[in-house]
């Protein structure tokens, strides 16, 4: 067989001026939210809730996930260097040894933080507005996956989160790091997701009467982090003390998410066949 493997080296900076640059991260970081918005417009129409709590949702939304992806990956992945460095927390940079700081963006965000600091939001988001927090999870659950999807392709095009080495002929040589032909993890996770998305979609579409109650809130999450969970066997360690476990970091943060999704799933048919059973007695 012959072998074609893909040479991947995107410049990861569109523009970039002085020390200041547009990347493709934030870029797709961006892009991924707005779709996430044009379609929650639709389902808020669908539930006829008033699209004056779109912004709201929005803005909440967008500050738990960063907040807690920026926090997740700090405290998660490198708690050493940023409580010896916390002021890199909160800056898109790095302080050089010699002196002075370079400007990065913020790399280094973690999807299990970014999740928790949904969830977080949401929670607020539910109290400032009365809106049911289990109807909000639902309805945010069914374009978790699509921002997802946007992030990993973000990640594709820094050329992080790479796959270990294989011989597939679909492989990519990330020319950034080495010469090797690698599986595209950053690919696989975006298809998975993706094709999480359609399913979260069309299942919302033909059986929304019949599931709710924190059903497609568990749905999503446990579908993301499995896939996530077996997608890491094939990715190069982050850090370096994941080395030797039998688990890494990430598959060991994925198993209480699958675990409290298919809660949520159990919780949400019984209480909804409870609900409709009470509305049929009264």
């Amino acid at each position: 067989m012959i072998l074609n493997y893909i040479n991947w080296n995107p410049n990861p900076e569109i523009i970039k001026i002085g020390s200041i640059s547009i990347r493709y991260y934030g870029l797709l970081f961006v892009g991924g939210l707005v779709l996430c918005i044009y379609v929650m417009k639709w389902i808020f129409k669908q539930e006829k809730i008033p699209l004056k709590y779109l912004d709201k949702l929005s803005t909440y939304g967008l500050i738990g996930i960063f907040v807690g992806a920026r926090l997740g990956h700090c405290f998660f992945y490198e708690p050493a260097y940023f409580l010896a460095h916390p002021l890199e927390i909160i800056l898109p940079g790095r302080f050089l040894p010699g002196g002075g700081f370079k400007f990065t963006g913020f790399q280094g965000l973690a999807s299990h933080g970014g999740t928790l600091g949904l969830i977080l939001a949401l929670i607020l988001y539910s109290k400032k507005t009365k809106q049911t927090i289990l109807n909000t999870v639902d309805l945010i659950a069914i374009v978790a996956a699509l921002g997802a999807t946007f992030i990993r392709l973000a990640n594709l095009m820094n050329s992080e989160i790479i796959g270990m080495p294989t011989n597939k002929p679909w492989a990519f040589i990330f020319e950034r790091i080495d010469n090797i032909p690698r599986h595209p993890a950053q690919l696989y996770e975006a298809i998975s997701y993706l094709v999480i998305f359609i399913i979260m979609f069309l299942l919302y579409k033909a059986t929304r009467s019949k599931l709710k109650n924190g059903f497609f809130f568990g749905l999503v999450i446990a579908l993301i982090f499995a896939a996530r969970f077996f997608i890491e066997f094939i990715k190069e360690h982050q850090v370096d003390f994941e080395e030797g476990m039998l688990l890494n970091m990430g598959q060991i943060l994925s198993i209480p998410y699958v675990i409290v999704g298919i809660g949520f799933m159990i919780y949400g048919i019984i209480k909804t066949k409870k609900d409709k059973l009470q509305s049929q007695n009264t």
